[in-house]
């Protein structure tokens, strides 16, 4: 076990999950402070009694930090920012990142004294929000026991020791592929129901107790997408880059996974249909536009 006691970490990010995330080891008795350079990111953390700064050398050399970034060119950047003062025990990666981007920086940490994790996480706002993440963590045994008490308070215990470093964004990016897909099927399959006749709640709520049955059709579709509120806080442009980048990951090491990469170019024209900034739950306004209230998208986005 880690036996560090100084329990002061950075949140390098403080968007809808590093702000969620921020605000649980507050509340956990952490000495958090929040970097962010947008000016409403920093005001909403604030809000919620944590120290926060528009200058990431301020967080320089702060034992813990805690990455939450949008992608993987971001860590490159952020990462020798941190360890460019002495005093980092442990930087944990939360950003569905690369895994070559991972492995560079556990060795650029390493050779400081310092740890790197990657720990891409599951779970949503809710799960943030909470302390109730999942973790998929790629580390060695070390740079694991460095970083375990920031990874207990946000998931409560509730990580996967998948592998070597780079391991957990492998894994993360096929786990969110798995459920662009399974976004794609539950909505085909509940627009046919519809076609027949039935509602498609009511198809939707018998097949999540059957062996078709997924979080995608007992939680999203009710929630999220039959409802018409598209309110995920997990946006489209995000799942449509890592369905991508999970069959580039698979490409590198040989692998064409077909059906994936379908799936991954049915994401790339609910993109450019609906834009970026949609949330990844619209995906069933392309491929079920019948079942959701709001329909087929009228123009291109822009």
């Amino acid at each position: 076990m880690n036996t560090n006691t100084d329990r002061r970490v950075a949140v390098i990010g403080l968007g809808a999950m590093g702000g969620a995330m921020a605000a649980t080891l507050h509340r956990a008795g952490w000495d958090v402070t929040g970097f962010d350079p947008f000016n409403g990111a920093r005001a909403a953390a604030a809000e919620a009694g944590i120290k926060t700064t528009a200058s990431l050398e301020d967080v320089a050399g702060t034992p813990y930090a805690v990455l939450s970034l949008p992608a993987a060119s971001m860590v490159e950047t952020t990462v020798p920012q941190l360890l460019a003062a002495p005093g980092t025990v442990a930087i944990i990666d939360t950003t569905t990142s690369e895994p070559a981007t991972s492995k560079h920086m556990a060795e650029l940490a390493e050779a400081q004294g310092a740890a790197f994790v990657d720990a891409p996480v599951s779970g949503g706002r809710d799960g943030a929000a909470t302390g109730s993440l999942s973790a998929f963590v790629g580390a060695t045994a070390a740079a694991l026991t460095a970083a375990e008490p920031v990874l207990l308070a946000l998931t409560g215990g509730k990580y996967s020791h998948i592998g070597g470093p780079g391991s957990g964004n492998v894994v993360k990016l096929l786990n969110n592929v798995l459920a662009a897909a399974n976004l794609v099927t539950v909505g085909e399959a509940l627009g046919v129901a519809k076609a027949y006749g039935i509602d498609p709640a009511t198809a939707a709520a018998g097949i999540s107790e059957a062996s078709g049955g997924s979080k995608v059709s007992a939680n999203m579709y009710p929630n999220w997408v039959l409802s018409g509120t598209h309110d995920s806080g997990f946006s489209l442009g995000l799942m449509a880059r890592d369905a991508a980048l999970a069959v580039e990951v698979a490409a590198q090491i040989g692998e064409k996974p077909a059906l994936l990469a379908a799936v991954a170019g049915q994401w790339q024209d609910a993109l450019a249909a609906l834009g970026p900034r949609a949330d990844f739950t619209e995906i069933a306004r392309t491929v079920a536009p019948a079942i959701t209230p709001a329909g087929a998208p009228s123009t291109p986005a822009a």
